[in-house]
């Protein structure tokens, strides 16, 4: 890489919370350029469910138009399942969307580009130090300046450890798996089924195509495939028969990773690699979306002011305001799905009150990115470039 390439702000990671930087730093007057060490667009293991929140941040960033509406369904609420007791509830407006990660990645990768960022793939971050007035980043290619650095590069982030910001995890460690099926959607609901030591969440992603996801304690399931995994859940097996799998199963953990802070000098941890519990309410993507546009939203006041940790304080309280209530919920989840004694009577109870269940589902997702960007945000088109 020479000198060119150097830019406003250098983001590590060109998964979604990635793109969501450059795009929101594109869209508040800063030159950006996206590293992803991973072919275009990357695939992960992902429930590919968007709650509310990433769905009103996606569209304030204007890259809802860019997906087929076949490709987005919507997804009218969450749907409990132990045995053949359920218990359900709507979502908050907009509700939410059943996106592919790879159409989501490619989607948001078109509108970064479209706003003048640039994007690099098969290229890694190694590393990072802080001069007087940018971040020198070493690449396998060579090196980049930049006035800032965003590290987006996922629940095992190198960079979290490089800047020295790495904190140590605690609890059973969970793992999970996830594949597609060729089938017709049988619900405009994500289906959440519980089991013994295992959670199986059922998404609709296309018109002829579900996810299957499964997430567990290690301390209580072996790594199973997914078929040995679809035989704890007969009623989701039976929905499936026949179909034809759609892609590779893909694997992801353990899920919890821990930072000491979120920010450094020039620096800043954004989406799982600042911090994550577990997949358990789908809300890792919507954490993702809202915190990249709250750094974005901040970023040319800190770059003006120079930088230092001091400067990106906002964007650290922030973002740590958005963690508490996921990590809350999570908790709280996560306490639930390891008592199964308490599956069924819980699952009666808010089938008998739903209400009480709308009102839970209301809280835990909450519905507005608050504050990221405003109302009416430039399309910046003089700078645009064309497909």
């Amino acid at each position: 890489m020479t000198s060119a390439l150097d830019c406003d702000v250098l983001v590590a990671g060109g998964g979604p919370a990635g793109l969501a930087v450059a795009i929101a730093a594109r869209i508040h007057g800063l030159s950006a350029i996206v590293i992803e060490r991973r072919p275009s667009p990357p695939d992960k293991a992902c429930g590919e469910c968007l709650m509310p929140p990433a769905v009103l941040a996606l569209d304030r960033m204007g890259v809802l138009d860019l997906i087929d509406p076949a490709h987005r369904p919507s997804i009218d609420g969450i749907r409990l399942k132990v045995g053949p007791a359920s218990a359900e509830a709507h979502l908050p407006p907009p509700g939410a969307l059943g996106v592919r990660r790879t159409t989501l990645t490619a989607a948001m990768m078109r509108r970064a580009r479209r706003l003048g960022a640039e994007v690099q793939t098969r290229i890694s971050v190694l590393g990072y130090r802080v001069q007087q007035d940018h971040v020198v980043a070493e690449t396998d290619v060579g090196i980049v300046r930049a006035r800032f650095l965003a590290a987006a590069d996922g629940l095992h982030s190198r960079l979290r450890a490089v800047a020295g910001l790495q904190a140590t995890s605690s609890g059973p460690r969970r793992f999970g798996i996830r594949q597609h099926f060729r089938v017709t959607p049988w619900s405009r609901f994500v289906e959440v089924h519980l089991t013994d030591g295992v959670e199986a969440y059922v998404t609709p992603v296309g018109p002829e195509r579900v996810g299957v996801a499964f997430l567990w304690d290690e301390s209580s399931v072996a790594r199973q495939s997914v078929d040995k995994l679809l035989e704890r859940f007969p009623s989701i097996s039976v929905r499936l028969a026949g179909a034809v799998a759609d892609s590779r199963p893909r694997g992801a953990g353990p899920m919890a990773c821990s930072a000491r802070s979120r920010i450094a000098d020039r620096f800043a941890l954004v989406g799982d690699a600042a911090g994550y519990i577990d997949a358990i309410t789908g809300e890792g993507l919507s954490l993702a979306l809202v915190s990249a546009l709250t750094l974005g939203r901040i970023l040319p006041t800190a770059l003006a002011l120079g930088g230092s940790r001091e400067t990106l304080l906002a964007y650290q309280r922030e973002s740590a305001h958005q963690f508490r209530r996921y990590a809350f919920v999570t908790k709280v989840m996560l306490a639930f799905a390891r008592r199964p004694a308490l599956h069924g009577p819980v699952i009666a109870m808010l089938a008998q009150y739903p209400q009480m269940f709308s009102a839970i589902l209301h809280f835990a997702v909450g519905s507005r990115p608050a504050r990221e960007l405003p109302e009416n945000t430039p399309s910046l088109s003089p700078t645009e470039s064309q497909d």
